[in-house]
């Protein structure tokens, strides 16, 4: 049902979601799919958008180990968005990261759960775990949850 990348755009009310097509090339030279998009909105409680960001999607085991380590940066309004059957206790590391990201959880109910910024590792062998509660597990730019004024709490949708 999930194709394998997307163009999601960050930020509205309602929790949902939906299939991910697939499509082009980033201008951060990362790969990246953004045809046919599906997009995720993100709201504060009154309803406000905050941003908006395009997405690869990681839907299998394979994809969510390997995440943006294989990318060399990301665009300011660039990620990839993790996917999961059902939501779960999640932990990501920054595995083989040249770059440091914010890592967001998104809980069954379309609400972030949590938020961390997450800064490059000086090894890869004792890497610092950040623990969360997810459906989806969205990553985007260091600091951009911080330059949005996303917040905990902070309602998600997910859609074609």
């Amino acid at each position: 049902m999930y194709g394998r990348t997307l163009a999601v755009v960050c930020l509205l009310v309602i929790a949902g979601c939906a299939g991910f097509p697939t499509g082009g090339t980033s201008t951060s030279g990362a790969t990246t799919d953004t045809g046919n998009g599906t997009q995720v909105f993100v709201d504060d409680e009154s309803g406000t958008e905050l941003g908006n960001v395009t997405v690869e999607v990681a839907d299998n085991w394979s994809d969510r180990r390997t995440g943006l380590s294989e990318h060399e940066s990301l665009g300011p309004n660039e990620g990839m968005l993790f996917v999961y059957d059902s939501e779960g206790s999640h932990t990501y590391v920054m595995r083989s990261m040249s770059f440091p990201i914010d890592i967001v959880y998104i809980g069954a109910n379309g609400r972030i759960t949590s938020i961390h910024h997450a800064p490059v590792e000086e090894d890869n062998e004792d890497l610092t775990g950040y623990d969360g509660v997810g459906k989806w597990v969205l990553e985007v730019p260091y600091n951009w949850t911080t330059e949005h004024g996303v917040e905990v709490g902070d309602r998600v949708r997910i859609e074609d």
